[in-house]
């Protein structure tokens, strides 16, 4: 289960501002962030089971990316489609965002529960297989995790009043105060917790931003800047059961 936090559109130097988390099973095998070999174009992590991405961003301005609809009615329904095809199509294909995800909505019972932003650092939209209805995202400050685009969830809602405050506040950005961001460990009370049917004491487990558990939990941390004259910083780091591994930097510019 991931988190997807951004700003857009409402700063003086960047018009795409994003943190994300990927949560992942320990042992499922991960390529870290890099220009795809079949892909040149394409920047983002890579699933090495089913091949596709959670999130990335490609050398001429196509961004995407998705998190899973934590619900027990989507746990272990067999014969679906991987999810991180959707992300990998949109951003190795030529489709405008809205008609990728009208194609998208056609075919949504082929895969679980998931949620999806598409679009650019210029235009950016937001589908989920469990809503069903485009959404264009209006400038501010958003924050997705395993429910509906900004679903008052208390992780969410601190991801959201955390970049929001810094941002607002702050003309120039620095990258480790977001990563700072996306390691938060707070546990949310009780009674605040959702209940997706997973049970208290996994919903306590999961409430964090930054999540570790035995088995399960933050596999990376993704800090994207794009600036007006489309600049692009993206940056990950690496984590090993809780622990930080490396960093990755890439910087390129969008073409035009």
């Amino acid at each position: 289960m991931c988190i997807i936090s951004f700003h857009f559109q409402q700063h003086p130097k960047y018009k795409l501002i994003v943190l994300a988390n990927r949560d992942e099973m320990y042992r499922r095998p991960t390529k870290h962030a890099h220009f795809w070999e079949d892909h040149p174009n394409l920047l983002a992590g890579r699933d090495l089971e089913a091949n596709g991405t959670w999130l990335g961003m490609t050398k001429d301005g196509r961004f995407a990316a998705l998190t899973n609809y934590r619900d027990v009615k989507y746990f272990h329904t067999a014969n679906k489609r991987s999810r991180g095809e959707i992300v990998a199509n949109y951003l190795t294909g030529k489709d405008d965002p809205v008609h990728y995800l009208e194609q998208l909505h056609e075919k949504r019972h082929q895969y679980n529960g998931f949620n999806v932003i598409v679009g650019s650092p210029d235009e950016l939209y937001y589908y989920g297989n469990e809503q069903g209805e485009i959404i264009k995202i209006e400038p501010g400050t958003h924050s997705l995790s395993n429910h509906l685009l900004n679903t008052p969830w208390p992780k969410v809602e601190r991801a959201k009043e955390m970049l929001a405050n810094y941002v607002l506040d702050n003309e120039t950005v620095d990258p480790d105060v977001l990563f700072e961001q996306l390691h938060d460990r707070t546990i949310a009370p009780d009674e605040s917790l959702p209940d997706t049917g997973v049970g208290l004491e996994l919903e306590r487990k999961l409430s964090p931003i930054f999540i570790r558990t035995d088995n399960y939990g933050t596999r990376s941390s993704t800090v994207i800047l794009v600036s007006h004259d489309n600049e692009v910083q993206f940056i990950e780091r690496i984590f090993n059961d809780g622990a930080f591994k490396k960093e990755i930097p890439y910087h390129f510019k969008i073409n035009d």
